[in-house]
């Protein structure tokens, strides 16, 4: 009973958190009205940074250089990951960023086989081709052409492979909280010094706006870091891939309710067939394997 109640603890609390996440689409988007991206990231980083301090605070003792040079590369891709896929969202709809971010998933491995030589395997093969196929009908106009939010937002996916593959080797045997804090904070900090010089300085934001951030900051990168944690303390890894590829369904949905999203058929099969890919590409289709 008690492994039981652990099991359910820890499934609820990555649902939890995908569902945050997914809020974090049409959030970001209302926000983007009246504040520009980067000065968007630098404040929800910047204020991110300081909850990681916080909670970091009997961590700082193991500060060393080893921390901030992992935590730096961590935040200089986490800054461009972000930055890339919120242009994005600004010339496209919350749905298609959603889905689209997720393809990050079907580019690691074969980031993997780029700097390490470690060949993908046929699960990653079979998801990207499926993945392509998906995208062909997300991004796709009549006229071939393809919309710039679109673009960048596929773009933003190479960021996300390479910040996980950056992770991976940093994180072994360091603190994730400490390393997180350093990320965000140097990802606040890029942002800052680019939109000093790329962006107007904002004026006259809305509450609406403020209230969008304090959520993305609080919700979407505090409460969803601790959530995810305690998610897969408790969940198997194969279990935990499943349910994290609910973010993408989850922005398309709200995205859909609130009316930000026209969906057709062409981009529903898309949708469809990316959500599938991913799956492929993170279990192998291991839990077919386990029923059978």
């Amino acid at each position: 009973m008690k492994n039981l109640n652990k099991a359910v603890l820890g499934r609820s609390a990555l649902i939890c958190t995908t569902l945050i996440w997914g809020t974090s689409f049409v959030v970001l988007k209302s926000a983007l009205d009246s504040i520009t991206p980067l000065w968007v990231l630098s404040i929800r980083f910047g204020g991110a940074a300081l909850m990681m301090l916080v909670a970091s605070i009997p961590l700082l003792k193991k500060l060393d250089k080893q921390y901030l040079k992992g935590g730096a590369i961590m935040g200089v891709c986490l800054a461009a990951a972000y930055t890339v896929q919120t242009y994005g969202l600004m010339y496209t709809t919350p749905g298609k960023n959603a889905f689209l971010t997720a393809t990050y998933c079907i580019l690691v491995p074969f980031l993997y086989w780029l700097i390490f030589g470690k060949k993908p395997d046929k699960y990653n093969i079979s998801a990207a081709l499926i993945c392509l196929v998906g995208m062909g009908f997300v991004c796709l106009n009549k006229d071939l052409s393809v919309n710039k939010g679109d673009l960048l937002t596929v773009c933003c996916g190479l960021f996300y492979g390479l910040h996980i593959i950056v992770t991976g080797r940093h994180v072994e045997g360091k603190s994730p909280l400490l390393l997180t804090m350093i990320q965000f904070a140097v990802a606040a900090v890029l942002c800052l010094v680019f939109a000093l010089i790329f962006e107007p300085k904002p004026q006259n934001i809305p509450s609406g706006s403020w209230l969008s951030i304090a959520y993305l900051t609080l919700m979407c990168t505090g409460v969803c870091f601790f959530l995810q944690t305690v998610g897969q303390k408790f969940t198997p890894p194969s279990a935990v891939a499943v349910i994290m590829t609910l973010e993408s369904v989850f922005g398309t949905a709200l995205s859909i309710a609130l009316g930000q999203e026209v969906m057709t058929f062409s981009i529903g099969l898309g949708f469809v067939l990316i959500f599938c890919a991913i799956l492929i590409s993170e279990t192998k289709l291991s839990f077919l394997k386990k029923n059978r």
